[in-house]
């Protein structure tokens, strides 16, 4: 073994992030390095980190700042390294960084970093995040990123600056990568980038051409798509759609709209119309009615009104979002919306409170519509005292009787949340 040396990662973020943590996991423990759950056995610290939010940038440097008092190297991996790399050095002026497009950097930037020395790996590399030694967080769960960077310019998001223009994977890198996370035991498979929806733009493919070939592969095992932008996503629709009727993917579709405002869209620079939007969920649940829909909002644009926060919430209520992630707006350096000036506090605050009330509302009813529906599930994970595993509509279902994960149960749902469904065992 070339090292002995132990290492701590924690990684924050997207399901990309907790990818290019295992993926450093996995390259680390390959050339010897020991991964250690407990910061107080290592040698080496490493952070992934995401700022896509202000309030998760804060935590980031409050982190980074801890990790720098504890005296030992330390890497700051992620899109804040790369997208706010003066903050970071402030904040730490030894660590090194490591860009979430350098991964290939991250042997001879620990070697360095246990010897005394700082390395600066920001620049995209041309190594395709696939076929790669990994340690999974979850053994039965696959993460594959599709893609890197994307082809949108919103003005609010700092993922652009961090992961540059869209770069798609071929597809047959990505067939052979789902199927070695299958040897390796996962049952699902979760597709991951920047911006799902333009996969394949640049490389004269598609999104759904992809998923079939991946469906293709003769094994017992389910796909999760994630996260697609409308204004791409339009473009192969109805190639999408027909991919999700094949059983093994999941029938869970996030698609952010961000506002139901026209006027906002356009300030945000979205790139899509509400009527793209809601065409999209409308062919989706025509087709697969029991879709689980998710989508983003973000409250307190800096130009947002009154009516154009009105418009959102008739939006909410036309559509009747399953899962709804709320964000408040808050203003990332270098993004073209960092230097218009905000709405109030209270404001934003009370708008986003009146949107939390609604989507829990709305959830609520949604969830009704399972109880008394039976099914198998695989438990994917295990919570305190009790475990969870996901139906057919990525749907999250709470067991309080004890399963391994992996395992597949029968059961009846018997109660729900505006989170989760609540079953018991069904025979």
């Amino acid at each position: 073994m070339k090292n002995s040396k132990n290492v701590y990662i924690e990684a924050y973020g997207c399901s990309a992030n907790v990818s290019d943590s295992e993926l450093i996991a996995g390259m680390l423990s390959n050339d010897g390095y020991n991964i250690v759950d407990d910061i107080d056995k290592s040698d080496l610290n490493i952070i992934v980190t995401c700022t896509v939010k202000d309030a998760t940038a804060s935590r980031m440097k409050h982190r980074i700042k801890s990790l720098t008092e504890v005296e030992k190297p330390l890497i700051v991996a992620g899109c804040m390294a790369k997208a706010e790399q003066e903050a970071v050095e402030k904040l730490s002026p030894s660590a090194s960084l490591l860009g979430p497009n350098s991964l290939d950097q991250s042997l001879p930037m620990a070697s360095l970093a246990l010897q005394g020395g700082r390395s600066v790996s920001l620049a995209d590399s041309n190594k395709v995040k696939l076929l790669l030694p990994r340690l999974r967080k979850n053994s039965l769960i696959g993460i594959v990123e599709i893609a890197t960077g994307c082809l949108s310019s919103c003005s609010f998001c700092q993922t652009k600056i961090a992961k540059g223009h869209l770069i798609s994977y071929p597809v047959n890198d990505i067939v052979r990568d789902v199927t070695a996370s299958l040897n390796d035991g996962c049952k699902e498979i979760w597709l991951t980038s920047t911006d799902n929806g333009c996969y394949g733009l640049d490389i004269g493919t598609s999104l759904s051409y992809m998923v079939d070939q991946i469906c293709g592969i003769p094994r017992d095992f389910n796909v999760r798509v994630g996260m697609m932008n409308p204004m791409y996503l339009v473009k192969n629709i109805h190639g999408l759609i027909d991919s999700y009727q094949n059983d093994k993917v999941f029938k869970f579709l996030h698609i952010p709209v961000q506002s139901g405002s026209p006027k906002i869209l356009r300030d945000m620079k979205r790139g899509h119309n509400l009527k793209q939007f809601i065409d999209i969920v409308h062919n989706f649940r025509a087709q697969i009615p029991d879709m689980t829909f998710s989508t983003d909002i973000i409250v307190g644009y800096p130009s947002e009104t009154a009516e154009d926060f009105d418009k959102t919430v008739n939006l909410l209520n036309k559509i009747q979002p399953d899962v709804v992630n709320i964000s408040k707006y808050s203003s990332r350096p270098k993004t073209l919306a960092h230097e218009l000036k905000q709405l109030d506090t209270g404001v934003v605050k009370e708008r986003s409170l009146t949107i939390h009330r609604l989507t829990r509302k709305i959830s609520l009813e949604r969830n009704k519509r399972w109880l008394g529906w039976t099914g198998k599930i695989v438990v994917d994970e295990q919570v305190k005292n009790a475990v969870v595993g996901r139906n057919f509509a990525y749907k999250p279902i709470v067991l309080k009787e004890q399963f391994d994960v992996g395992e597949e149960v029968s059961v009846e749902i018997v109660d729900v949340t505006s989170h989760t469904l609540v079953g018991k065992i069904s025979h």
